[in-house]
């Protein structure tokens, strides 16, 4: 029987692919993951109890809950498509942080409450705006040689 010698360009560590959960990665795959919980929790809630009072807010706090949920498992997944993926998709929250950020800024009447991207995450003690910028670098760390 013949032995598959194709080579897979996108295959978890231990099957010989690029780790992304080493080193400051863990910290980084426990920190979107809690921002998974957190901003899941609150968007399902604020969805199921409160959607006509401000659909806007609440409608963009799932949108930040979608993201960082497909960031946590790209990275945990780990490879080269993967880790590029996660590169695009920090790049998109950080955009959606600062255009948020400033929106909410600029028009507090857009927002009679507030998403988990408000005025830059300050009721997330800023860990929206600094969480993408943390992962963008480190993905572009672990950029395969």
């Amino acid at each position: 029987m013949g032995e598959r010698t194709e080579e897979r360009r996108d295959v978890p560590e231990a099957a010989g692919g690029n780790r992304l959960v080493k080193g400051p990665g863990i910290l980084l795959v426990w920190l979107y993951g809690v921002m998974s919980v957190g901003s899941v929790s609150r968007s399902v809630y604020e969805v199921a109890t409160k959607f006509a009072h401000a659909p806007l807010p609440y409608s963009l706090s799932m949108v930040a809950a979608v993201v960082y949920c497909f960031i946590t498992y790209t990275l945990v997944r780990g490879g080269e498509t993967a880790r590029r993926a996660a590169l695009v998709c920090c790049a998109a929250e950080l955009v959606g942080v600062l255009a948020v950020g400033t929106w909410t800024l600029a028009d507090p009447g857009a927002f009679p409450d507030s998403s988990v991207w408000s005025e830059y995450g300050m009721g997330y003690l800023f860990i929206p705006v600094l969480l993408p910028v943390t992962g963008i670098a480190w993905l572009r760390r672990t950029r395969a040689a």
